[in-house]
């Protein structure tokens, strides 16, 4: 790692404690936001006899249901690995974001070879904009290159080249070069998916999903019962998901 990635990562390590803080509030909220979503079920309050009330990752049978965010879709573009496998972590993105370029240069491919093509993990992505009407248009290229099967091809070129401080302009050129070297088939159809207000208002309703969830800080991440803030290293990422696979076995 260059010298400048180190800073950076040593800069976001320093604040690692606020971000737990940050993960913990974020999970809570998005425990209560589900379970509002469920009938009968609330996160605070006692069932007769002492127990805890079913949450919203429990159902009055004991059968394990998953937040409302967890897509398992086999034909979701925004995704990666076995639809049935035991861990679903869930990542929010912003395509601006400096930390989740360092993330996805350095830690994202040892987690897929390691987790995600060993049927062990799959990923979900969801799209939050925090940095401008750049981050918006950028959000809504990424879900058109989707629509042709290239959402994870999309989001690692743009990653790939983005600086290691700073929020990259994304002017609408840039945007198409992405996709071509994303490998998108249909040029075309992309740049006309590109002014598609379908996928704008997609990109709107996730982003304000995500701030009802509490999520205040990208890239945010969901794994079983626990969350994580920020570019950390992959070895609090291998514990991380290893919790998460152990809780679901």
């Amino acid at each position: 790692m260059n010298k400048a990635a180190a800073t950076l990562e040593a800069k976001y390590r320093r604040s690692r404690q606020w971000n737990i803080v940050l993960a913990v509030v974020a999970v809570f909220l998005g425990v209560v936001v589900t379970a509002q979503l469920l009938p009968d079920q609330s996160p605070t309050t006692a069932a007769p006899g002492g127990e805890e009330a079913p949450t919203a990752q429990d159902q009055g049978d004991g059968e394990a249901v998953e937040l409302d965010f967890v897509r398992r879709d086999a034909d979701d573009p925004m995704s990666l690995g076995d639809v049935d496998a035991p861990v679903v972590m869930t990542e929010w993105v912003d395509m601006r974001c400096p930390f989740c370029a360092l993330y996805s240069r350095d830690t994202l491919p040892i987690l897929i070879e390691e987790y995600v093509d060993t049927g062990k993990v799959r990923l979900e992505f969801h799209d939050v904009v925090f940095y401008g009407d750049d981050s918006e248009r950028a959000a809504v290229a990424a879900r058109a290159a989707g629509k042709q099967d290239k959402y994870v091809e999309y989001i690692t070129a743009v990653y790939d080249v983005a600086p290691e401080g700073g929020h990259p302009d994304m002017p609408r050129e840039d945007l198409i070069d992405f996709a071509e070297e994303a490998g998108v088939p249909d040029m075309d159809q992309f740049i006309e998916d590109l002014d598609d207000p379908e996928i704008l208002e997609e990109v709107q309703a996730s982003s304000q999903s995500a701030q009802q969830l509490g999520v205040n800080a990208v890239p945010f991440f969901v794994a079983g019962n626990t969350a994580l803030s920020g570019a950390q290293p992959v070895d609090v990422f291998r514990d991380f998901l290893d919790e998460a696979i152990e809780e679901a076995e």
